[in-house]
Order: C-alpha cells, then sequence, then structure tokens
C-alpha cells in the first residue's frame, strides 16, 4: 500500500496487525532479530512502545536488504529520528494496525517522509492547534469536494511527513504552523511550504496520498526530487 505512493528509488515494507498478528511480507530473516543497542534504547518501554519499536524497524531492515545493505542496528539519534547507514535516506512510521519504513540511496533521493495516520476526525480542538488559517479554508473546499477521507487528518499526516524529510536535511525542529500544506483531492497529491526563516532550498516538498484499510498514508520528498 505505501509503495503506491512512493517514487521509484524508494523501497518500502509494511506490516499490518489484525487479530491473528501481524502479518509478514516477507519470510522471517536475520533482521526479525533486534540488536542489543536497540534493546537498550526500550528497556523501560511499555510492550506497545517495544513492539511498535522492534516492528518498524523489520520493516526497514526488509527495506534496507532490497538496496543490498546487511542488517544493522537503526538507534534513534537526539531528536528521536533513526539514524540509517552511510549513503541511506530513510523515513518510520506507525499507527494502530499497521508499521512501515521507506528507504532510498541518497544520491537518487535526497530525502523522504512518510506517516499513517487511523482515517477517522482528529481530536476535537487539535486542528486549531495544527492548522494555519488558509489551511483551514482549504480544508472546507477540499472536504466538499471528496468527502470519502478526513481532510483533517491528512493535513496533520502530511504535516507529519515534511516534518520527516526536513529534519534529517537540517537537524532543525519544525513547528506545524511553519509549514502550509495545499491538498489535491483529485490528484492525490499535496504541496507544501516551509515558512521557517532558516528554510533555504529546503522549503520546498511535493507529497503524495492514499487511504485504504482505515487507514490513510502521505509521503513527500523535496519537490525538485519528485
Amino acid at each position: 500500500m505505501i509503495e503506491s505512493i512512493l517514487p521509484a528509488a524508494a523501497h518500502a515494507v509494511e506490516e499490518f496487525e489484525g487479530p491473528g498478528g501481524p502479518s509478514h511480507p516477507t519470510p522471517a530473516a536475520d533482521d526479525d532479530t533486534p540488536f542489543p543497542e536497540e534493546e537498550a534504547v526500550i528497556r523501560d518501554a511499555v510492550p506497545k512502545r517495544r513492539d511498535e519499536f522492534r516492528a518498524v524497524r523489520r520493516c526497514a531492515r526488509r527495506a534496507l536488504a532490497r538496496l543490498g545493505h546487511a542488517p544493522v542496528p537503526l538507534i534513534p539519534g537526539p531528536a528521536g529520528a533513526p539514524m540509517w547507514p552511510e549513503g541511506i535516506t530513510g523515513s518510520m512510521t506507525h499507527c494502530p494496525g499497521y508499521r512501515a519504513a521507506a528507504v532510498a540511496d541518497r544520491a537518487q533521493l535526497p530525502t523522504i517522509g512518510i506517516d499513517a495516520e487511523p482515517d477517522e476526525p482528529l481530536p476535537r480542538d487539535v486542528l486549531g492547534l495544527i492548522a494555519r488559517p488558509e489551511e483551514i479554508v482549504r480544508l472546507a473546499d477540499a472536504a466538499s469536494a471528496d468527502p470519502s477521507f478526513h481532510a483533517d487528518r491528512l493535513l496533520f499526516s502530511a504535516k507529519e511527513s515534511v516534518y520527516k524529510a526536513w529534519y534529517p536535511l537540517t537537524q532543525r525542529w519544525l513547528d506545524f504552523d511553519e509549514v502550509s500544506v495545499t491538498l489535491d483531492s483529485d490528484g492525490r497529491r499535496f504541496d507544501a511550504v516551509v515558512l521557517a526563516p532558516s528554510a533555504g532550498t529546503f522549503g520546498r516538498y511535493a507529497g503524495t496520498w492514499t487511504t485504504g484499510s482505515g487507514l490513510i498514508l502521505t509521503a513527500c520528498v523535496l519537490a525538485d526530487s519528485d
């Protein structure tokens, strides 16, 4: 599902979790075994957090294998983003029932961000915290044009994808109101502009999205990399 919205240079692996447990798109292999360095990170975490942490890294190692990389520990950096092998860019995401990771050779794709969210309304009062005034107007238009998905949740997911693509390039935090997103419901695409003064050459992103299985999935890259 996630690969349908990714550039050709990206490789992704996803897992859906149902009553019978997670579905594995590839046979069990060495990449299923967590590394001690990773286990140290989640030693004191609750079981749910440990399961999510392990699952997205399992997906990531399987995606890296498609680029010819042997399994390696994927440790969170200072801001929580995973530290990828040299020359690799990537992104991870998880939400209830779903885990995924996408990777690419940085020479072909400088950065990538992916996000997964349940296709349901945002909690009350959250939209006002994450949306700019012009986005709220555009959301109303998008919801009228296509009521088959929750536009407010899509906006949230798009901004999460943008941040995940932005941070590896800049090593800087980004607030929700520092990104302006324009949704294209017909083409299932979005454009994002980073309004932070420090944006420089990393200020524009091109994104795609899809829905299905009760999920909203988004992905984005630098606008000139799409």
